[in-house]
């Protein structure tokens, strides 16, 4: 309140004038249902990286016997999983003992994320809200609840503006002596919905170029953007156009 000393006497007063003035800043606080559903795609997100984290530790241990492969894309699934069994000799007693360890344990959080994911679409089925959020290019079932949930009540954002500030997808502004910097995306924001729209904007780019895709604006917006500042910044653009 500009004052330069900090009493309780002082805060009330400050508090009591920001009210008569109706500028009191205020919460939004979800309802229990929508706290409770949250869960659901964070508990995915968090177990998620724990998976990512495994793989990338197999990788590092197979790539420190030099143990490559280039005809598996992807040595977790199908073919490649086969391959990485057989390659499993290959490695001392201990290290294989570990690695064999590891890839129980990305077997058990797949498990663990695959029933997340069923249930998730269960949800999905229910809620006409994330039906309709289906319907945006690049969004599907899981990014649904992840944006119907982060956002829990549209209403509470007065302008798309605050909105995507809340989301974390409008650049940061260094604005002095007439000149203007646009700097990276605020990183005080809702990372879950953040997330969540680059994701969309990344499937939108992978798929621009569908006869079904060319036409949208948000792919428009993408490859004009794209021509003069690069891919990064045109996926934030393809974001706020979606």
């Amino acid at each position: 309140m500009g004052n330069v000393n900090k009493t309780d006497k002082l805060d009330a007063k400050g508090l009591a004038k920001l009210l008569h003035l109706d500028s009191l800043p205020t919460v939004w606080l979800p309802s229990g249902e929508i706290r409770d559903e949250r869960e659901l795609h964070r508990t995915r997100m968090a177990l998620s990286k724990l998976r990512t984290a495994l793989k990338n530790r197999i990788h590092a241990t197979l790539a420190k016997y030099g143990i490559t492969t280039t005809e598996h894309s992807d040595i977790f699934a199908g073919a490649g999983r086969a391959w990485l069994k057989t390659t499993l000799s290959r490695l001392p007693p201990e290290t294989r003992r570990c690695v064999t360890q590891e890839i129980e344990a990305l077997d058990g959080l797949q498990l663990q994320i695959a029933q997340l994911e069923e249930r998730i679409r269960e949800r999905i089925a229910v809620t006409p809200s994330i039906q309709l959020l289906k319907s945006l290019p690049g969004v599907g079932d899981i990014l649904g609840i992840v944006i119907d949930r982060e956002i829990g009540s549209i209403d509470r954002f007065y302008t798309s503006g605050r909105f995507t500030s809340y989301a974390g997808l409008v650049p940061t502004v260094h604005a002095s002596g007439g000149k203007t910097r646009f700097g990276h995306m605020r990183k005080p924001s809702n990372q879950y919905l953040k997330w969540a729209f680059i994701e969309a904007a990344n499937v939108v780019v992978r798929h621009r170029h569908h006869p079904a895709w060319k036409t949208k604006y948000v792919c428009q917006v993408y490859d004009q953007v794209c021509q003069r500042k690069g891919h990064s910044i045109a996926v934030g653009a393809a974001v706020r156009a979606a």
